[in-house]
Order: structure tokens, then C-alpha cells, then sequence
């Protein structure tokens, strides 16, 4: 089989994993902790994908995103999400299948999270290691977060493929600008927190309704 992708780049929040209600039910918590108000669940869609600490500027409310109360805020959320990130999460229905078929046409997997990278590789042990991901890297010193490339290069060199012959698959903005910053196919996932025009505002070149289409793009095929 003749195929245009060699390997694909995971985001792991509302891509591979659905997690939106355990960083919720952990960010309430924290934000609890000092008497902030908390937010329903729907609302973290929009909070979501720069990592911790930005998540917790964005759940406090404006007046009150002081330097001091985002680290603290984000120090508990830390401790919180430690206790709990398994409670509810679990991979997209689809995923499953779309590993497995990837598996079975031999296209190279790795995951690159703006979590930090302690929670990423144990999430991806925990949830997902069934699957081989030659990479999985979330933020540390020699990792800056997304959309900074150096991660996803990273991950293309230890797969030993080009940049051009990686898919990134994300449900963000910052995961297409990430793609398009590394030479790399854009694709989004319309199945994640994102909507369709952050999606295309960010450089998706491909948008994607369901997890199997994915297979369908990497064979080329029309017809799926």
C-alpha cells in the first residue's frame, strides 16, 4: 500500500482522550480551596489546550489573575489532578479502532501534550498502552509548550520521518498553528473541545468528523 503519511503526531485532550470533566471536577476544586468561583463543565472547552498554568488564570475571574493567585491556583489544580485524572477519563469512542488500524499499516505514532510530561506518559501507560507511540512528550525544560515546533520536530526525528510526512492531528487552534509551524500536515479533530472555526482560524487544512476518517486520509481514499 502506497501512502502519502508516514506517521501521525497526537494532541491528547479532546483528541485522543476525553478528559474535560476530570481537569474540571480538578480546577473546581482548586479554585474552591480559595473561595474562587467554580464553572460547569461545558465552560472548560474554552479554557483548555495551553496548559496548567493558563488554565488556571483563565478560571479565575478577571480581577482576580494576579501573578500570585495563578501560581497558586495552579499548584493546587496540580495536586488535584494528581488524585483524580483517571476518574472519568477515557479515549474517544472511535480511537480505539483508529489505533488499531494505524497499527495494521504500520504508520508511526507519538503523542505531544502541552500537560506536563509526567502526567502525559503516565496518562498514555494508564489509557493507552495498548498502542506503541514511539514519543510522548509533554511540557519540560527541553520541551516549551505549543504551538512552540520544537516538540513536534522532536518527535518526528525520533520516528526517523520527515516533517512533511507527518499528519499532527489535533482539536485546537494552537495544535494546527503547531503543525504548520513544523512542516506538517494540519489536521482537525471536530469530534474535540474546539470548534470548527478556531480550527481553521488556527491552519487546518483538514477537518475531521469522526476518528476512522482518519484512515481514510492517510490511504487517500474518497470513498469512506
Amino acid at each position: 500500500m502506497n501512502l502519502k503519511y508516514a506517521a501521525v503526531i497526537f494532541d491528547m485532550d479532546g483528541t485522543l482522550l476525553d478528559s474535560i470533566e476530570d481537569i474540571a471536577d480538578a480546577m473546581n476544586l482548586a479554585l474552591g480551596r480559595f473561595g474562587f468561583p467554580v464553572h460547569p463543565v461545558e465552560r472548560y472547552r474554552t479554557f483548555v489546550g495551553d496548559g496548567m498554568e493558563t488554565l488556571a488564570m483563565r478560571a479565575l475571574p478577571e480581577d482576580r489573575r494576579s501573578p500570585g493567585n495563578v501560581a497558586l491556583c495552579a499548584e493546587a489544580l496540580k495536586e488535584e489532578y494528581s488524585a483524580r485524572w483517571s476518574v472519568k477519563t477515557r479515549p474517544f469512542p472511535g480511537i480505539p479502532e483508529l489505533l488499531d488500524g494505524l497499527a495494521g499499516i504500520r504508520i508511526k505514532l507519538s503523542i505531544l501534550t502541552n500537560k506536563p510530561d509526567a502526567f502525559a506518559k503516565e496518562m498514555a501507560r494508564a489509557l493507552l498502552g495498548r498502542w506503541t507511540f514511539h514519543e510522548v512528550r509533554g511540557v519540560s525544560k527541553d520541551c516549551p509548550r505549543k504551538p512552540d515546533p520544537c516538540g513536534a520536530v522532536i518527535c518526528a526525528e525520533r520516528m526517523g520521518v520527515n516533517p512533511a510526512s507527518c499528519i499532527f492531528l489535533g482539536d485546537s487552534g494552537v495544535d494546527m498553528e503547531t503543525a504548520s509551524r513544523s512542516g506538517m500536515a494540519p489536521v482537525g479533530a471536530l469530534w474535540g473541545y474546539q470548534d470548527r472555526g478556531q480550527l481553521i482560524s488556527g491552519g487546518a487544512k483538514i477537518l475531521l468528523r469522526d476518528p476512522k476518517d482518519l484512515l481514510c486520509f492517510v490511504r487517500e481514499e474518497a470513498d469512506c
